[in-house]
């Protein structure tokens, strides 16, 4: 049959599960021609090739997937150390105000006692 066109395959894709599929099967048997055997080399390399470009396709997809991984753990651990860092920082806000109080208080506890004092001693001149 040269001359003629073959639409060759590996496995019967345009087929469903009750009909076959119009084309014709990689095969060799004792009535192939050369240009059936070369036609057919042709179909598996170009084969070949689509799925050396699909396995690419996956291989970056897959690289890329890993890259956005990667960002996301460590854009996790940013926002961990960063949320650490403002909670550090509180406790140390929080921990100035507490002593920033209790100084006042002291403070006012003194004055109340020196003011109490100073009192007596004016009440003691009227004696």
């Amino acid at each position: 049959a040269t001359g003629t066109a073959a639409n060759y395959y590996l496995i019967d894709s345009d087929g469903t599960a009750t009909t076959a599929g119009s084309g014709t099967a990689i095969a060799l048997t004792g009535a192939t021609t050369d240009a059936q055997v070369d036609d057919m080399i042709r179909v598996v390399d170009s084969i070949l090739t689509q799925m050396t470009d699909a396995a690419s396709n996956l291989g970056a997809v897959n690289k890329r997937i890993e890259m956005q991984d990667d960002f996301v753990s460590n854009l996790m651990d940013s926002i961990d150390s960063g949320v650490g860092r403002l909670v550090d920082a509180d406790m140390n806000e929080e921990s100035t105000r507490l002593k920033a109080l209790q100084t006042q208080q002291q403070l006012g506890i003194q004055s109340l006692s020196i003011a109490n004092s100073n009192s007596e001693n004016i009440l003691s001149l009227f004696r």
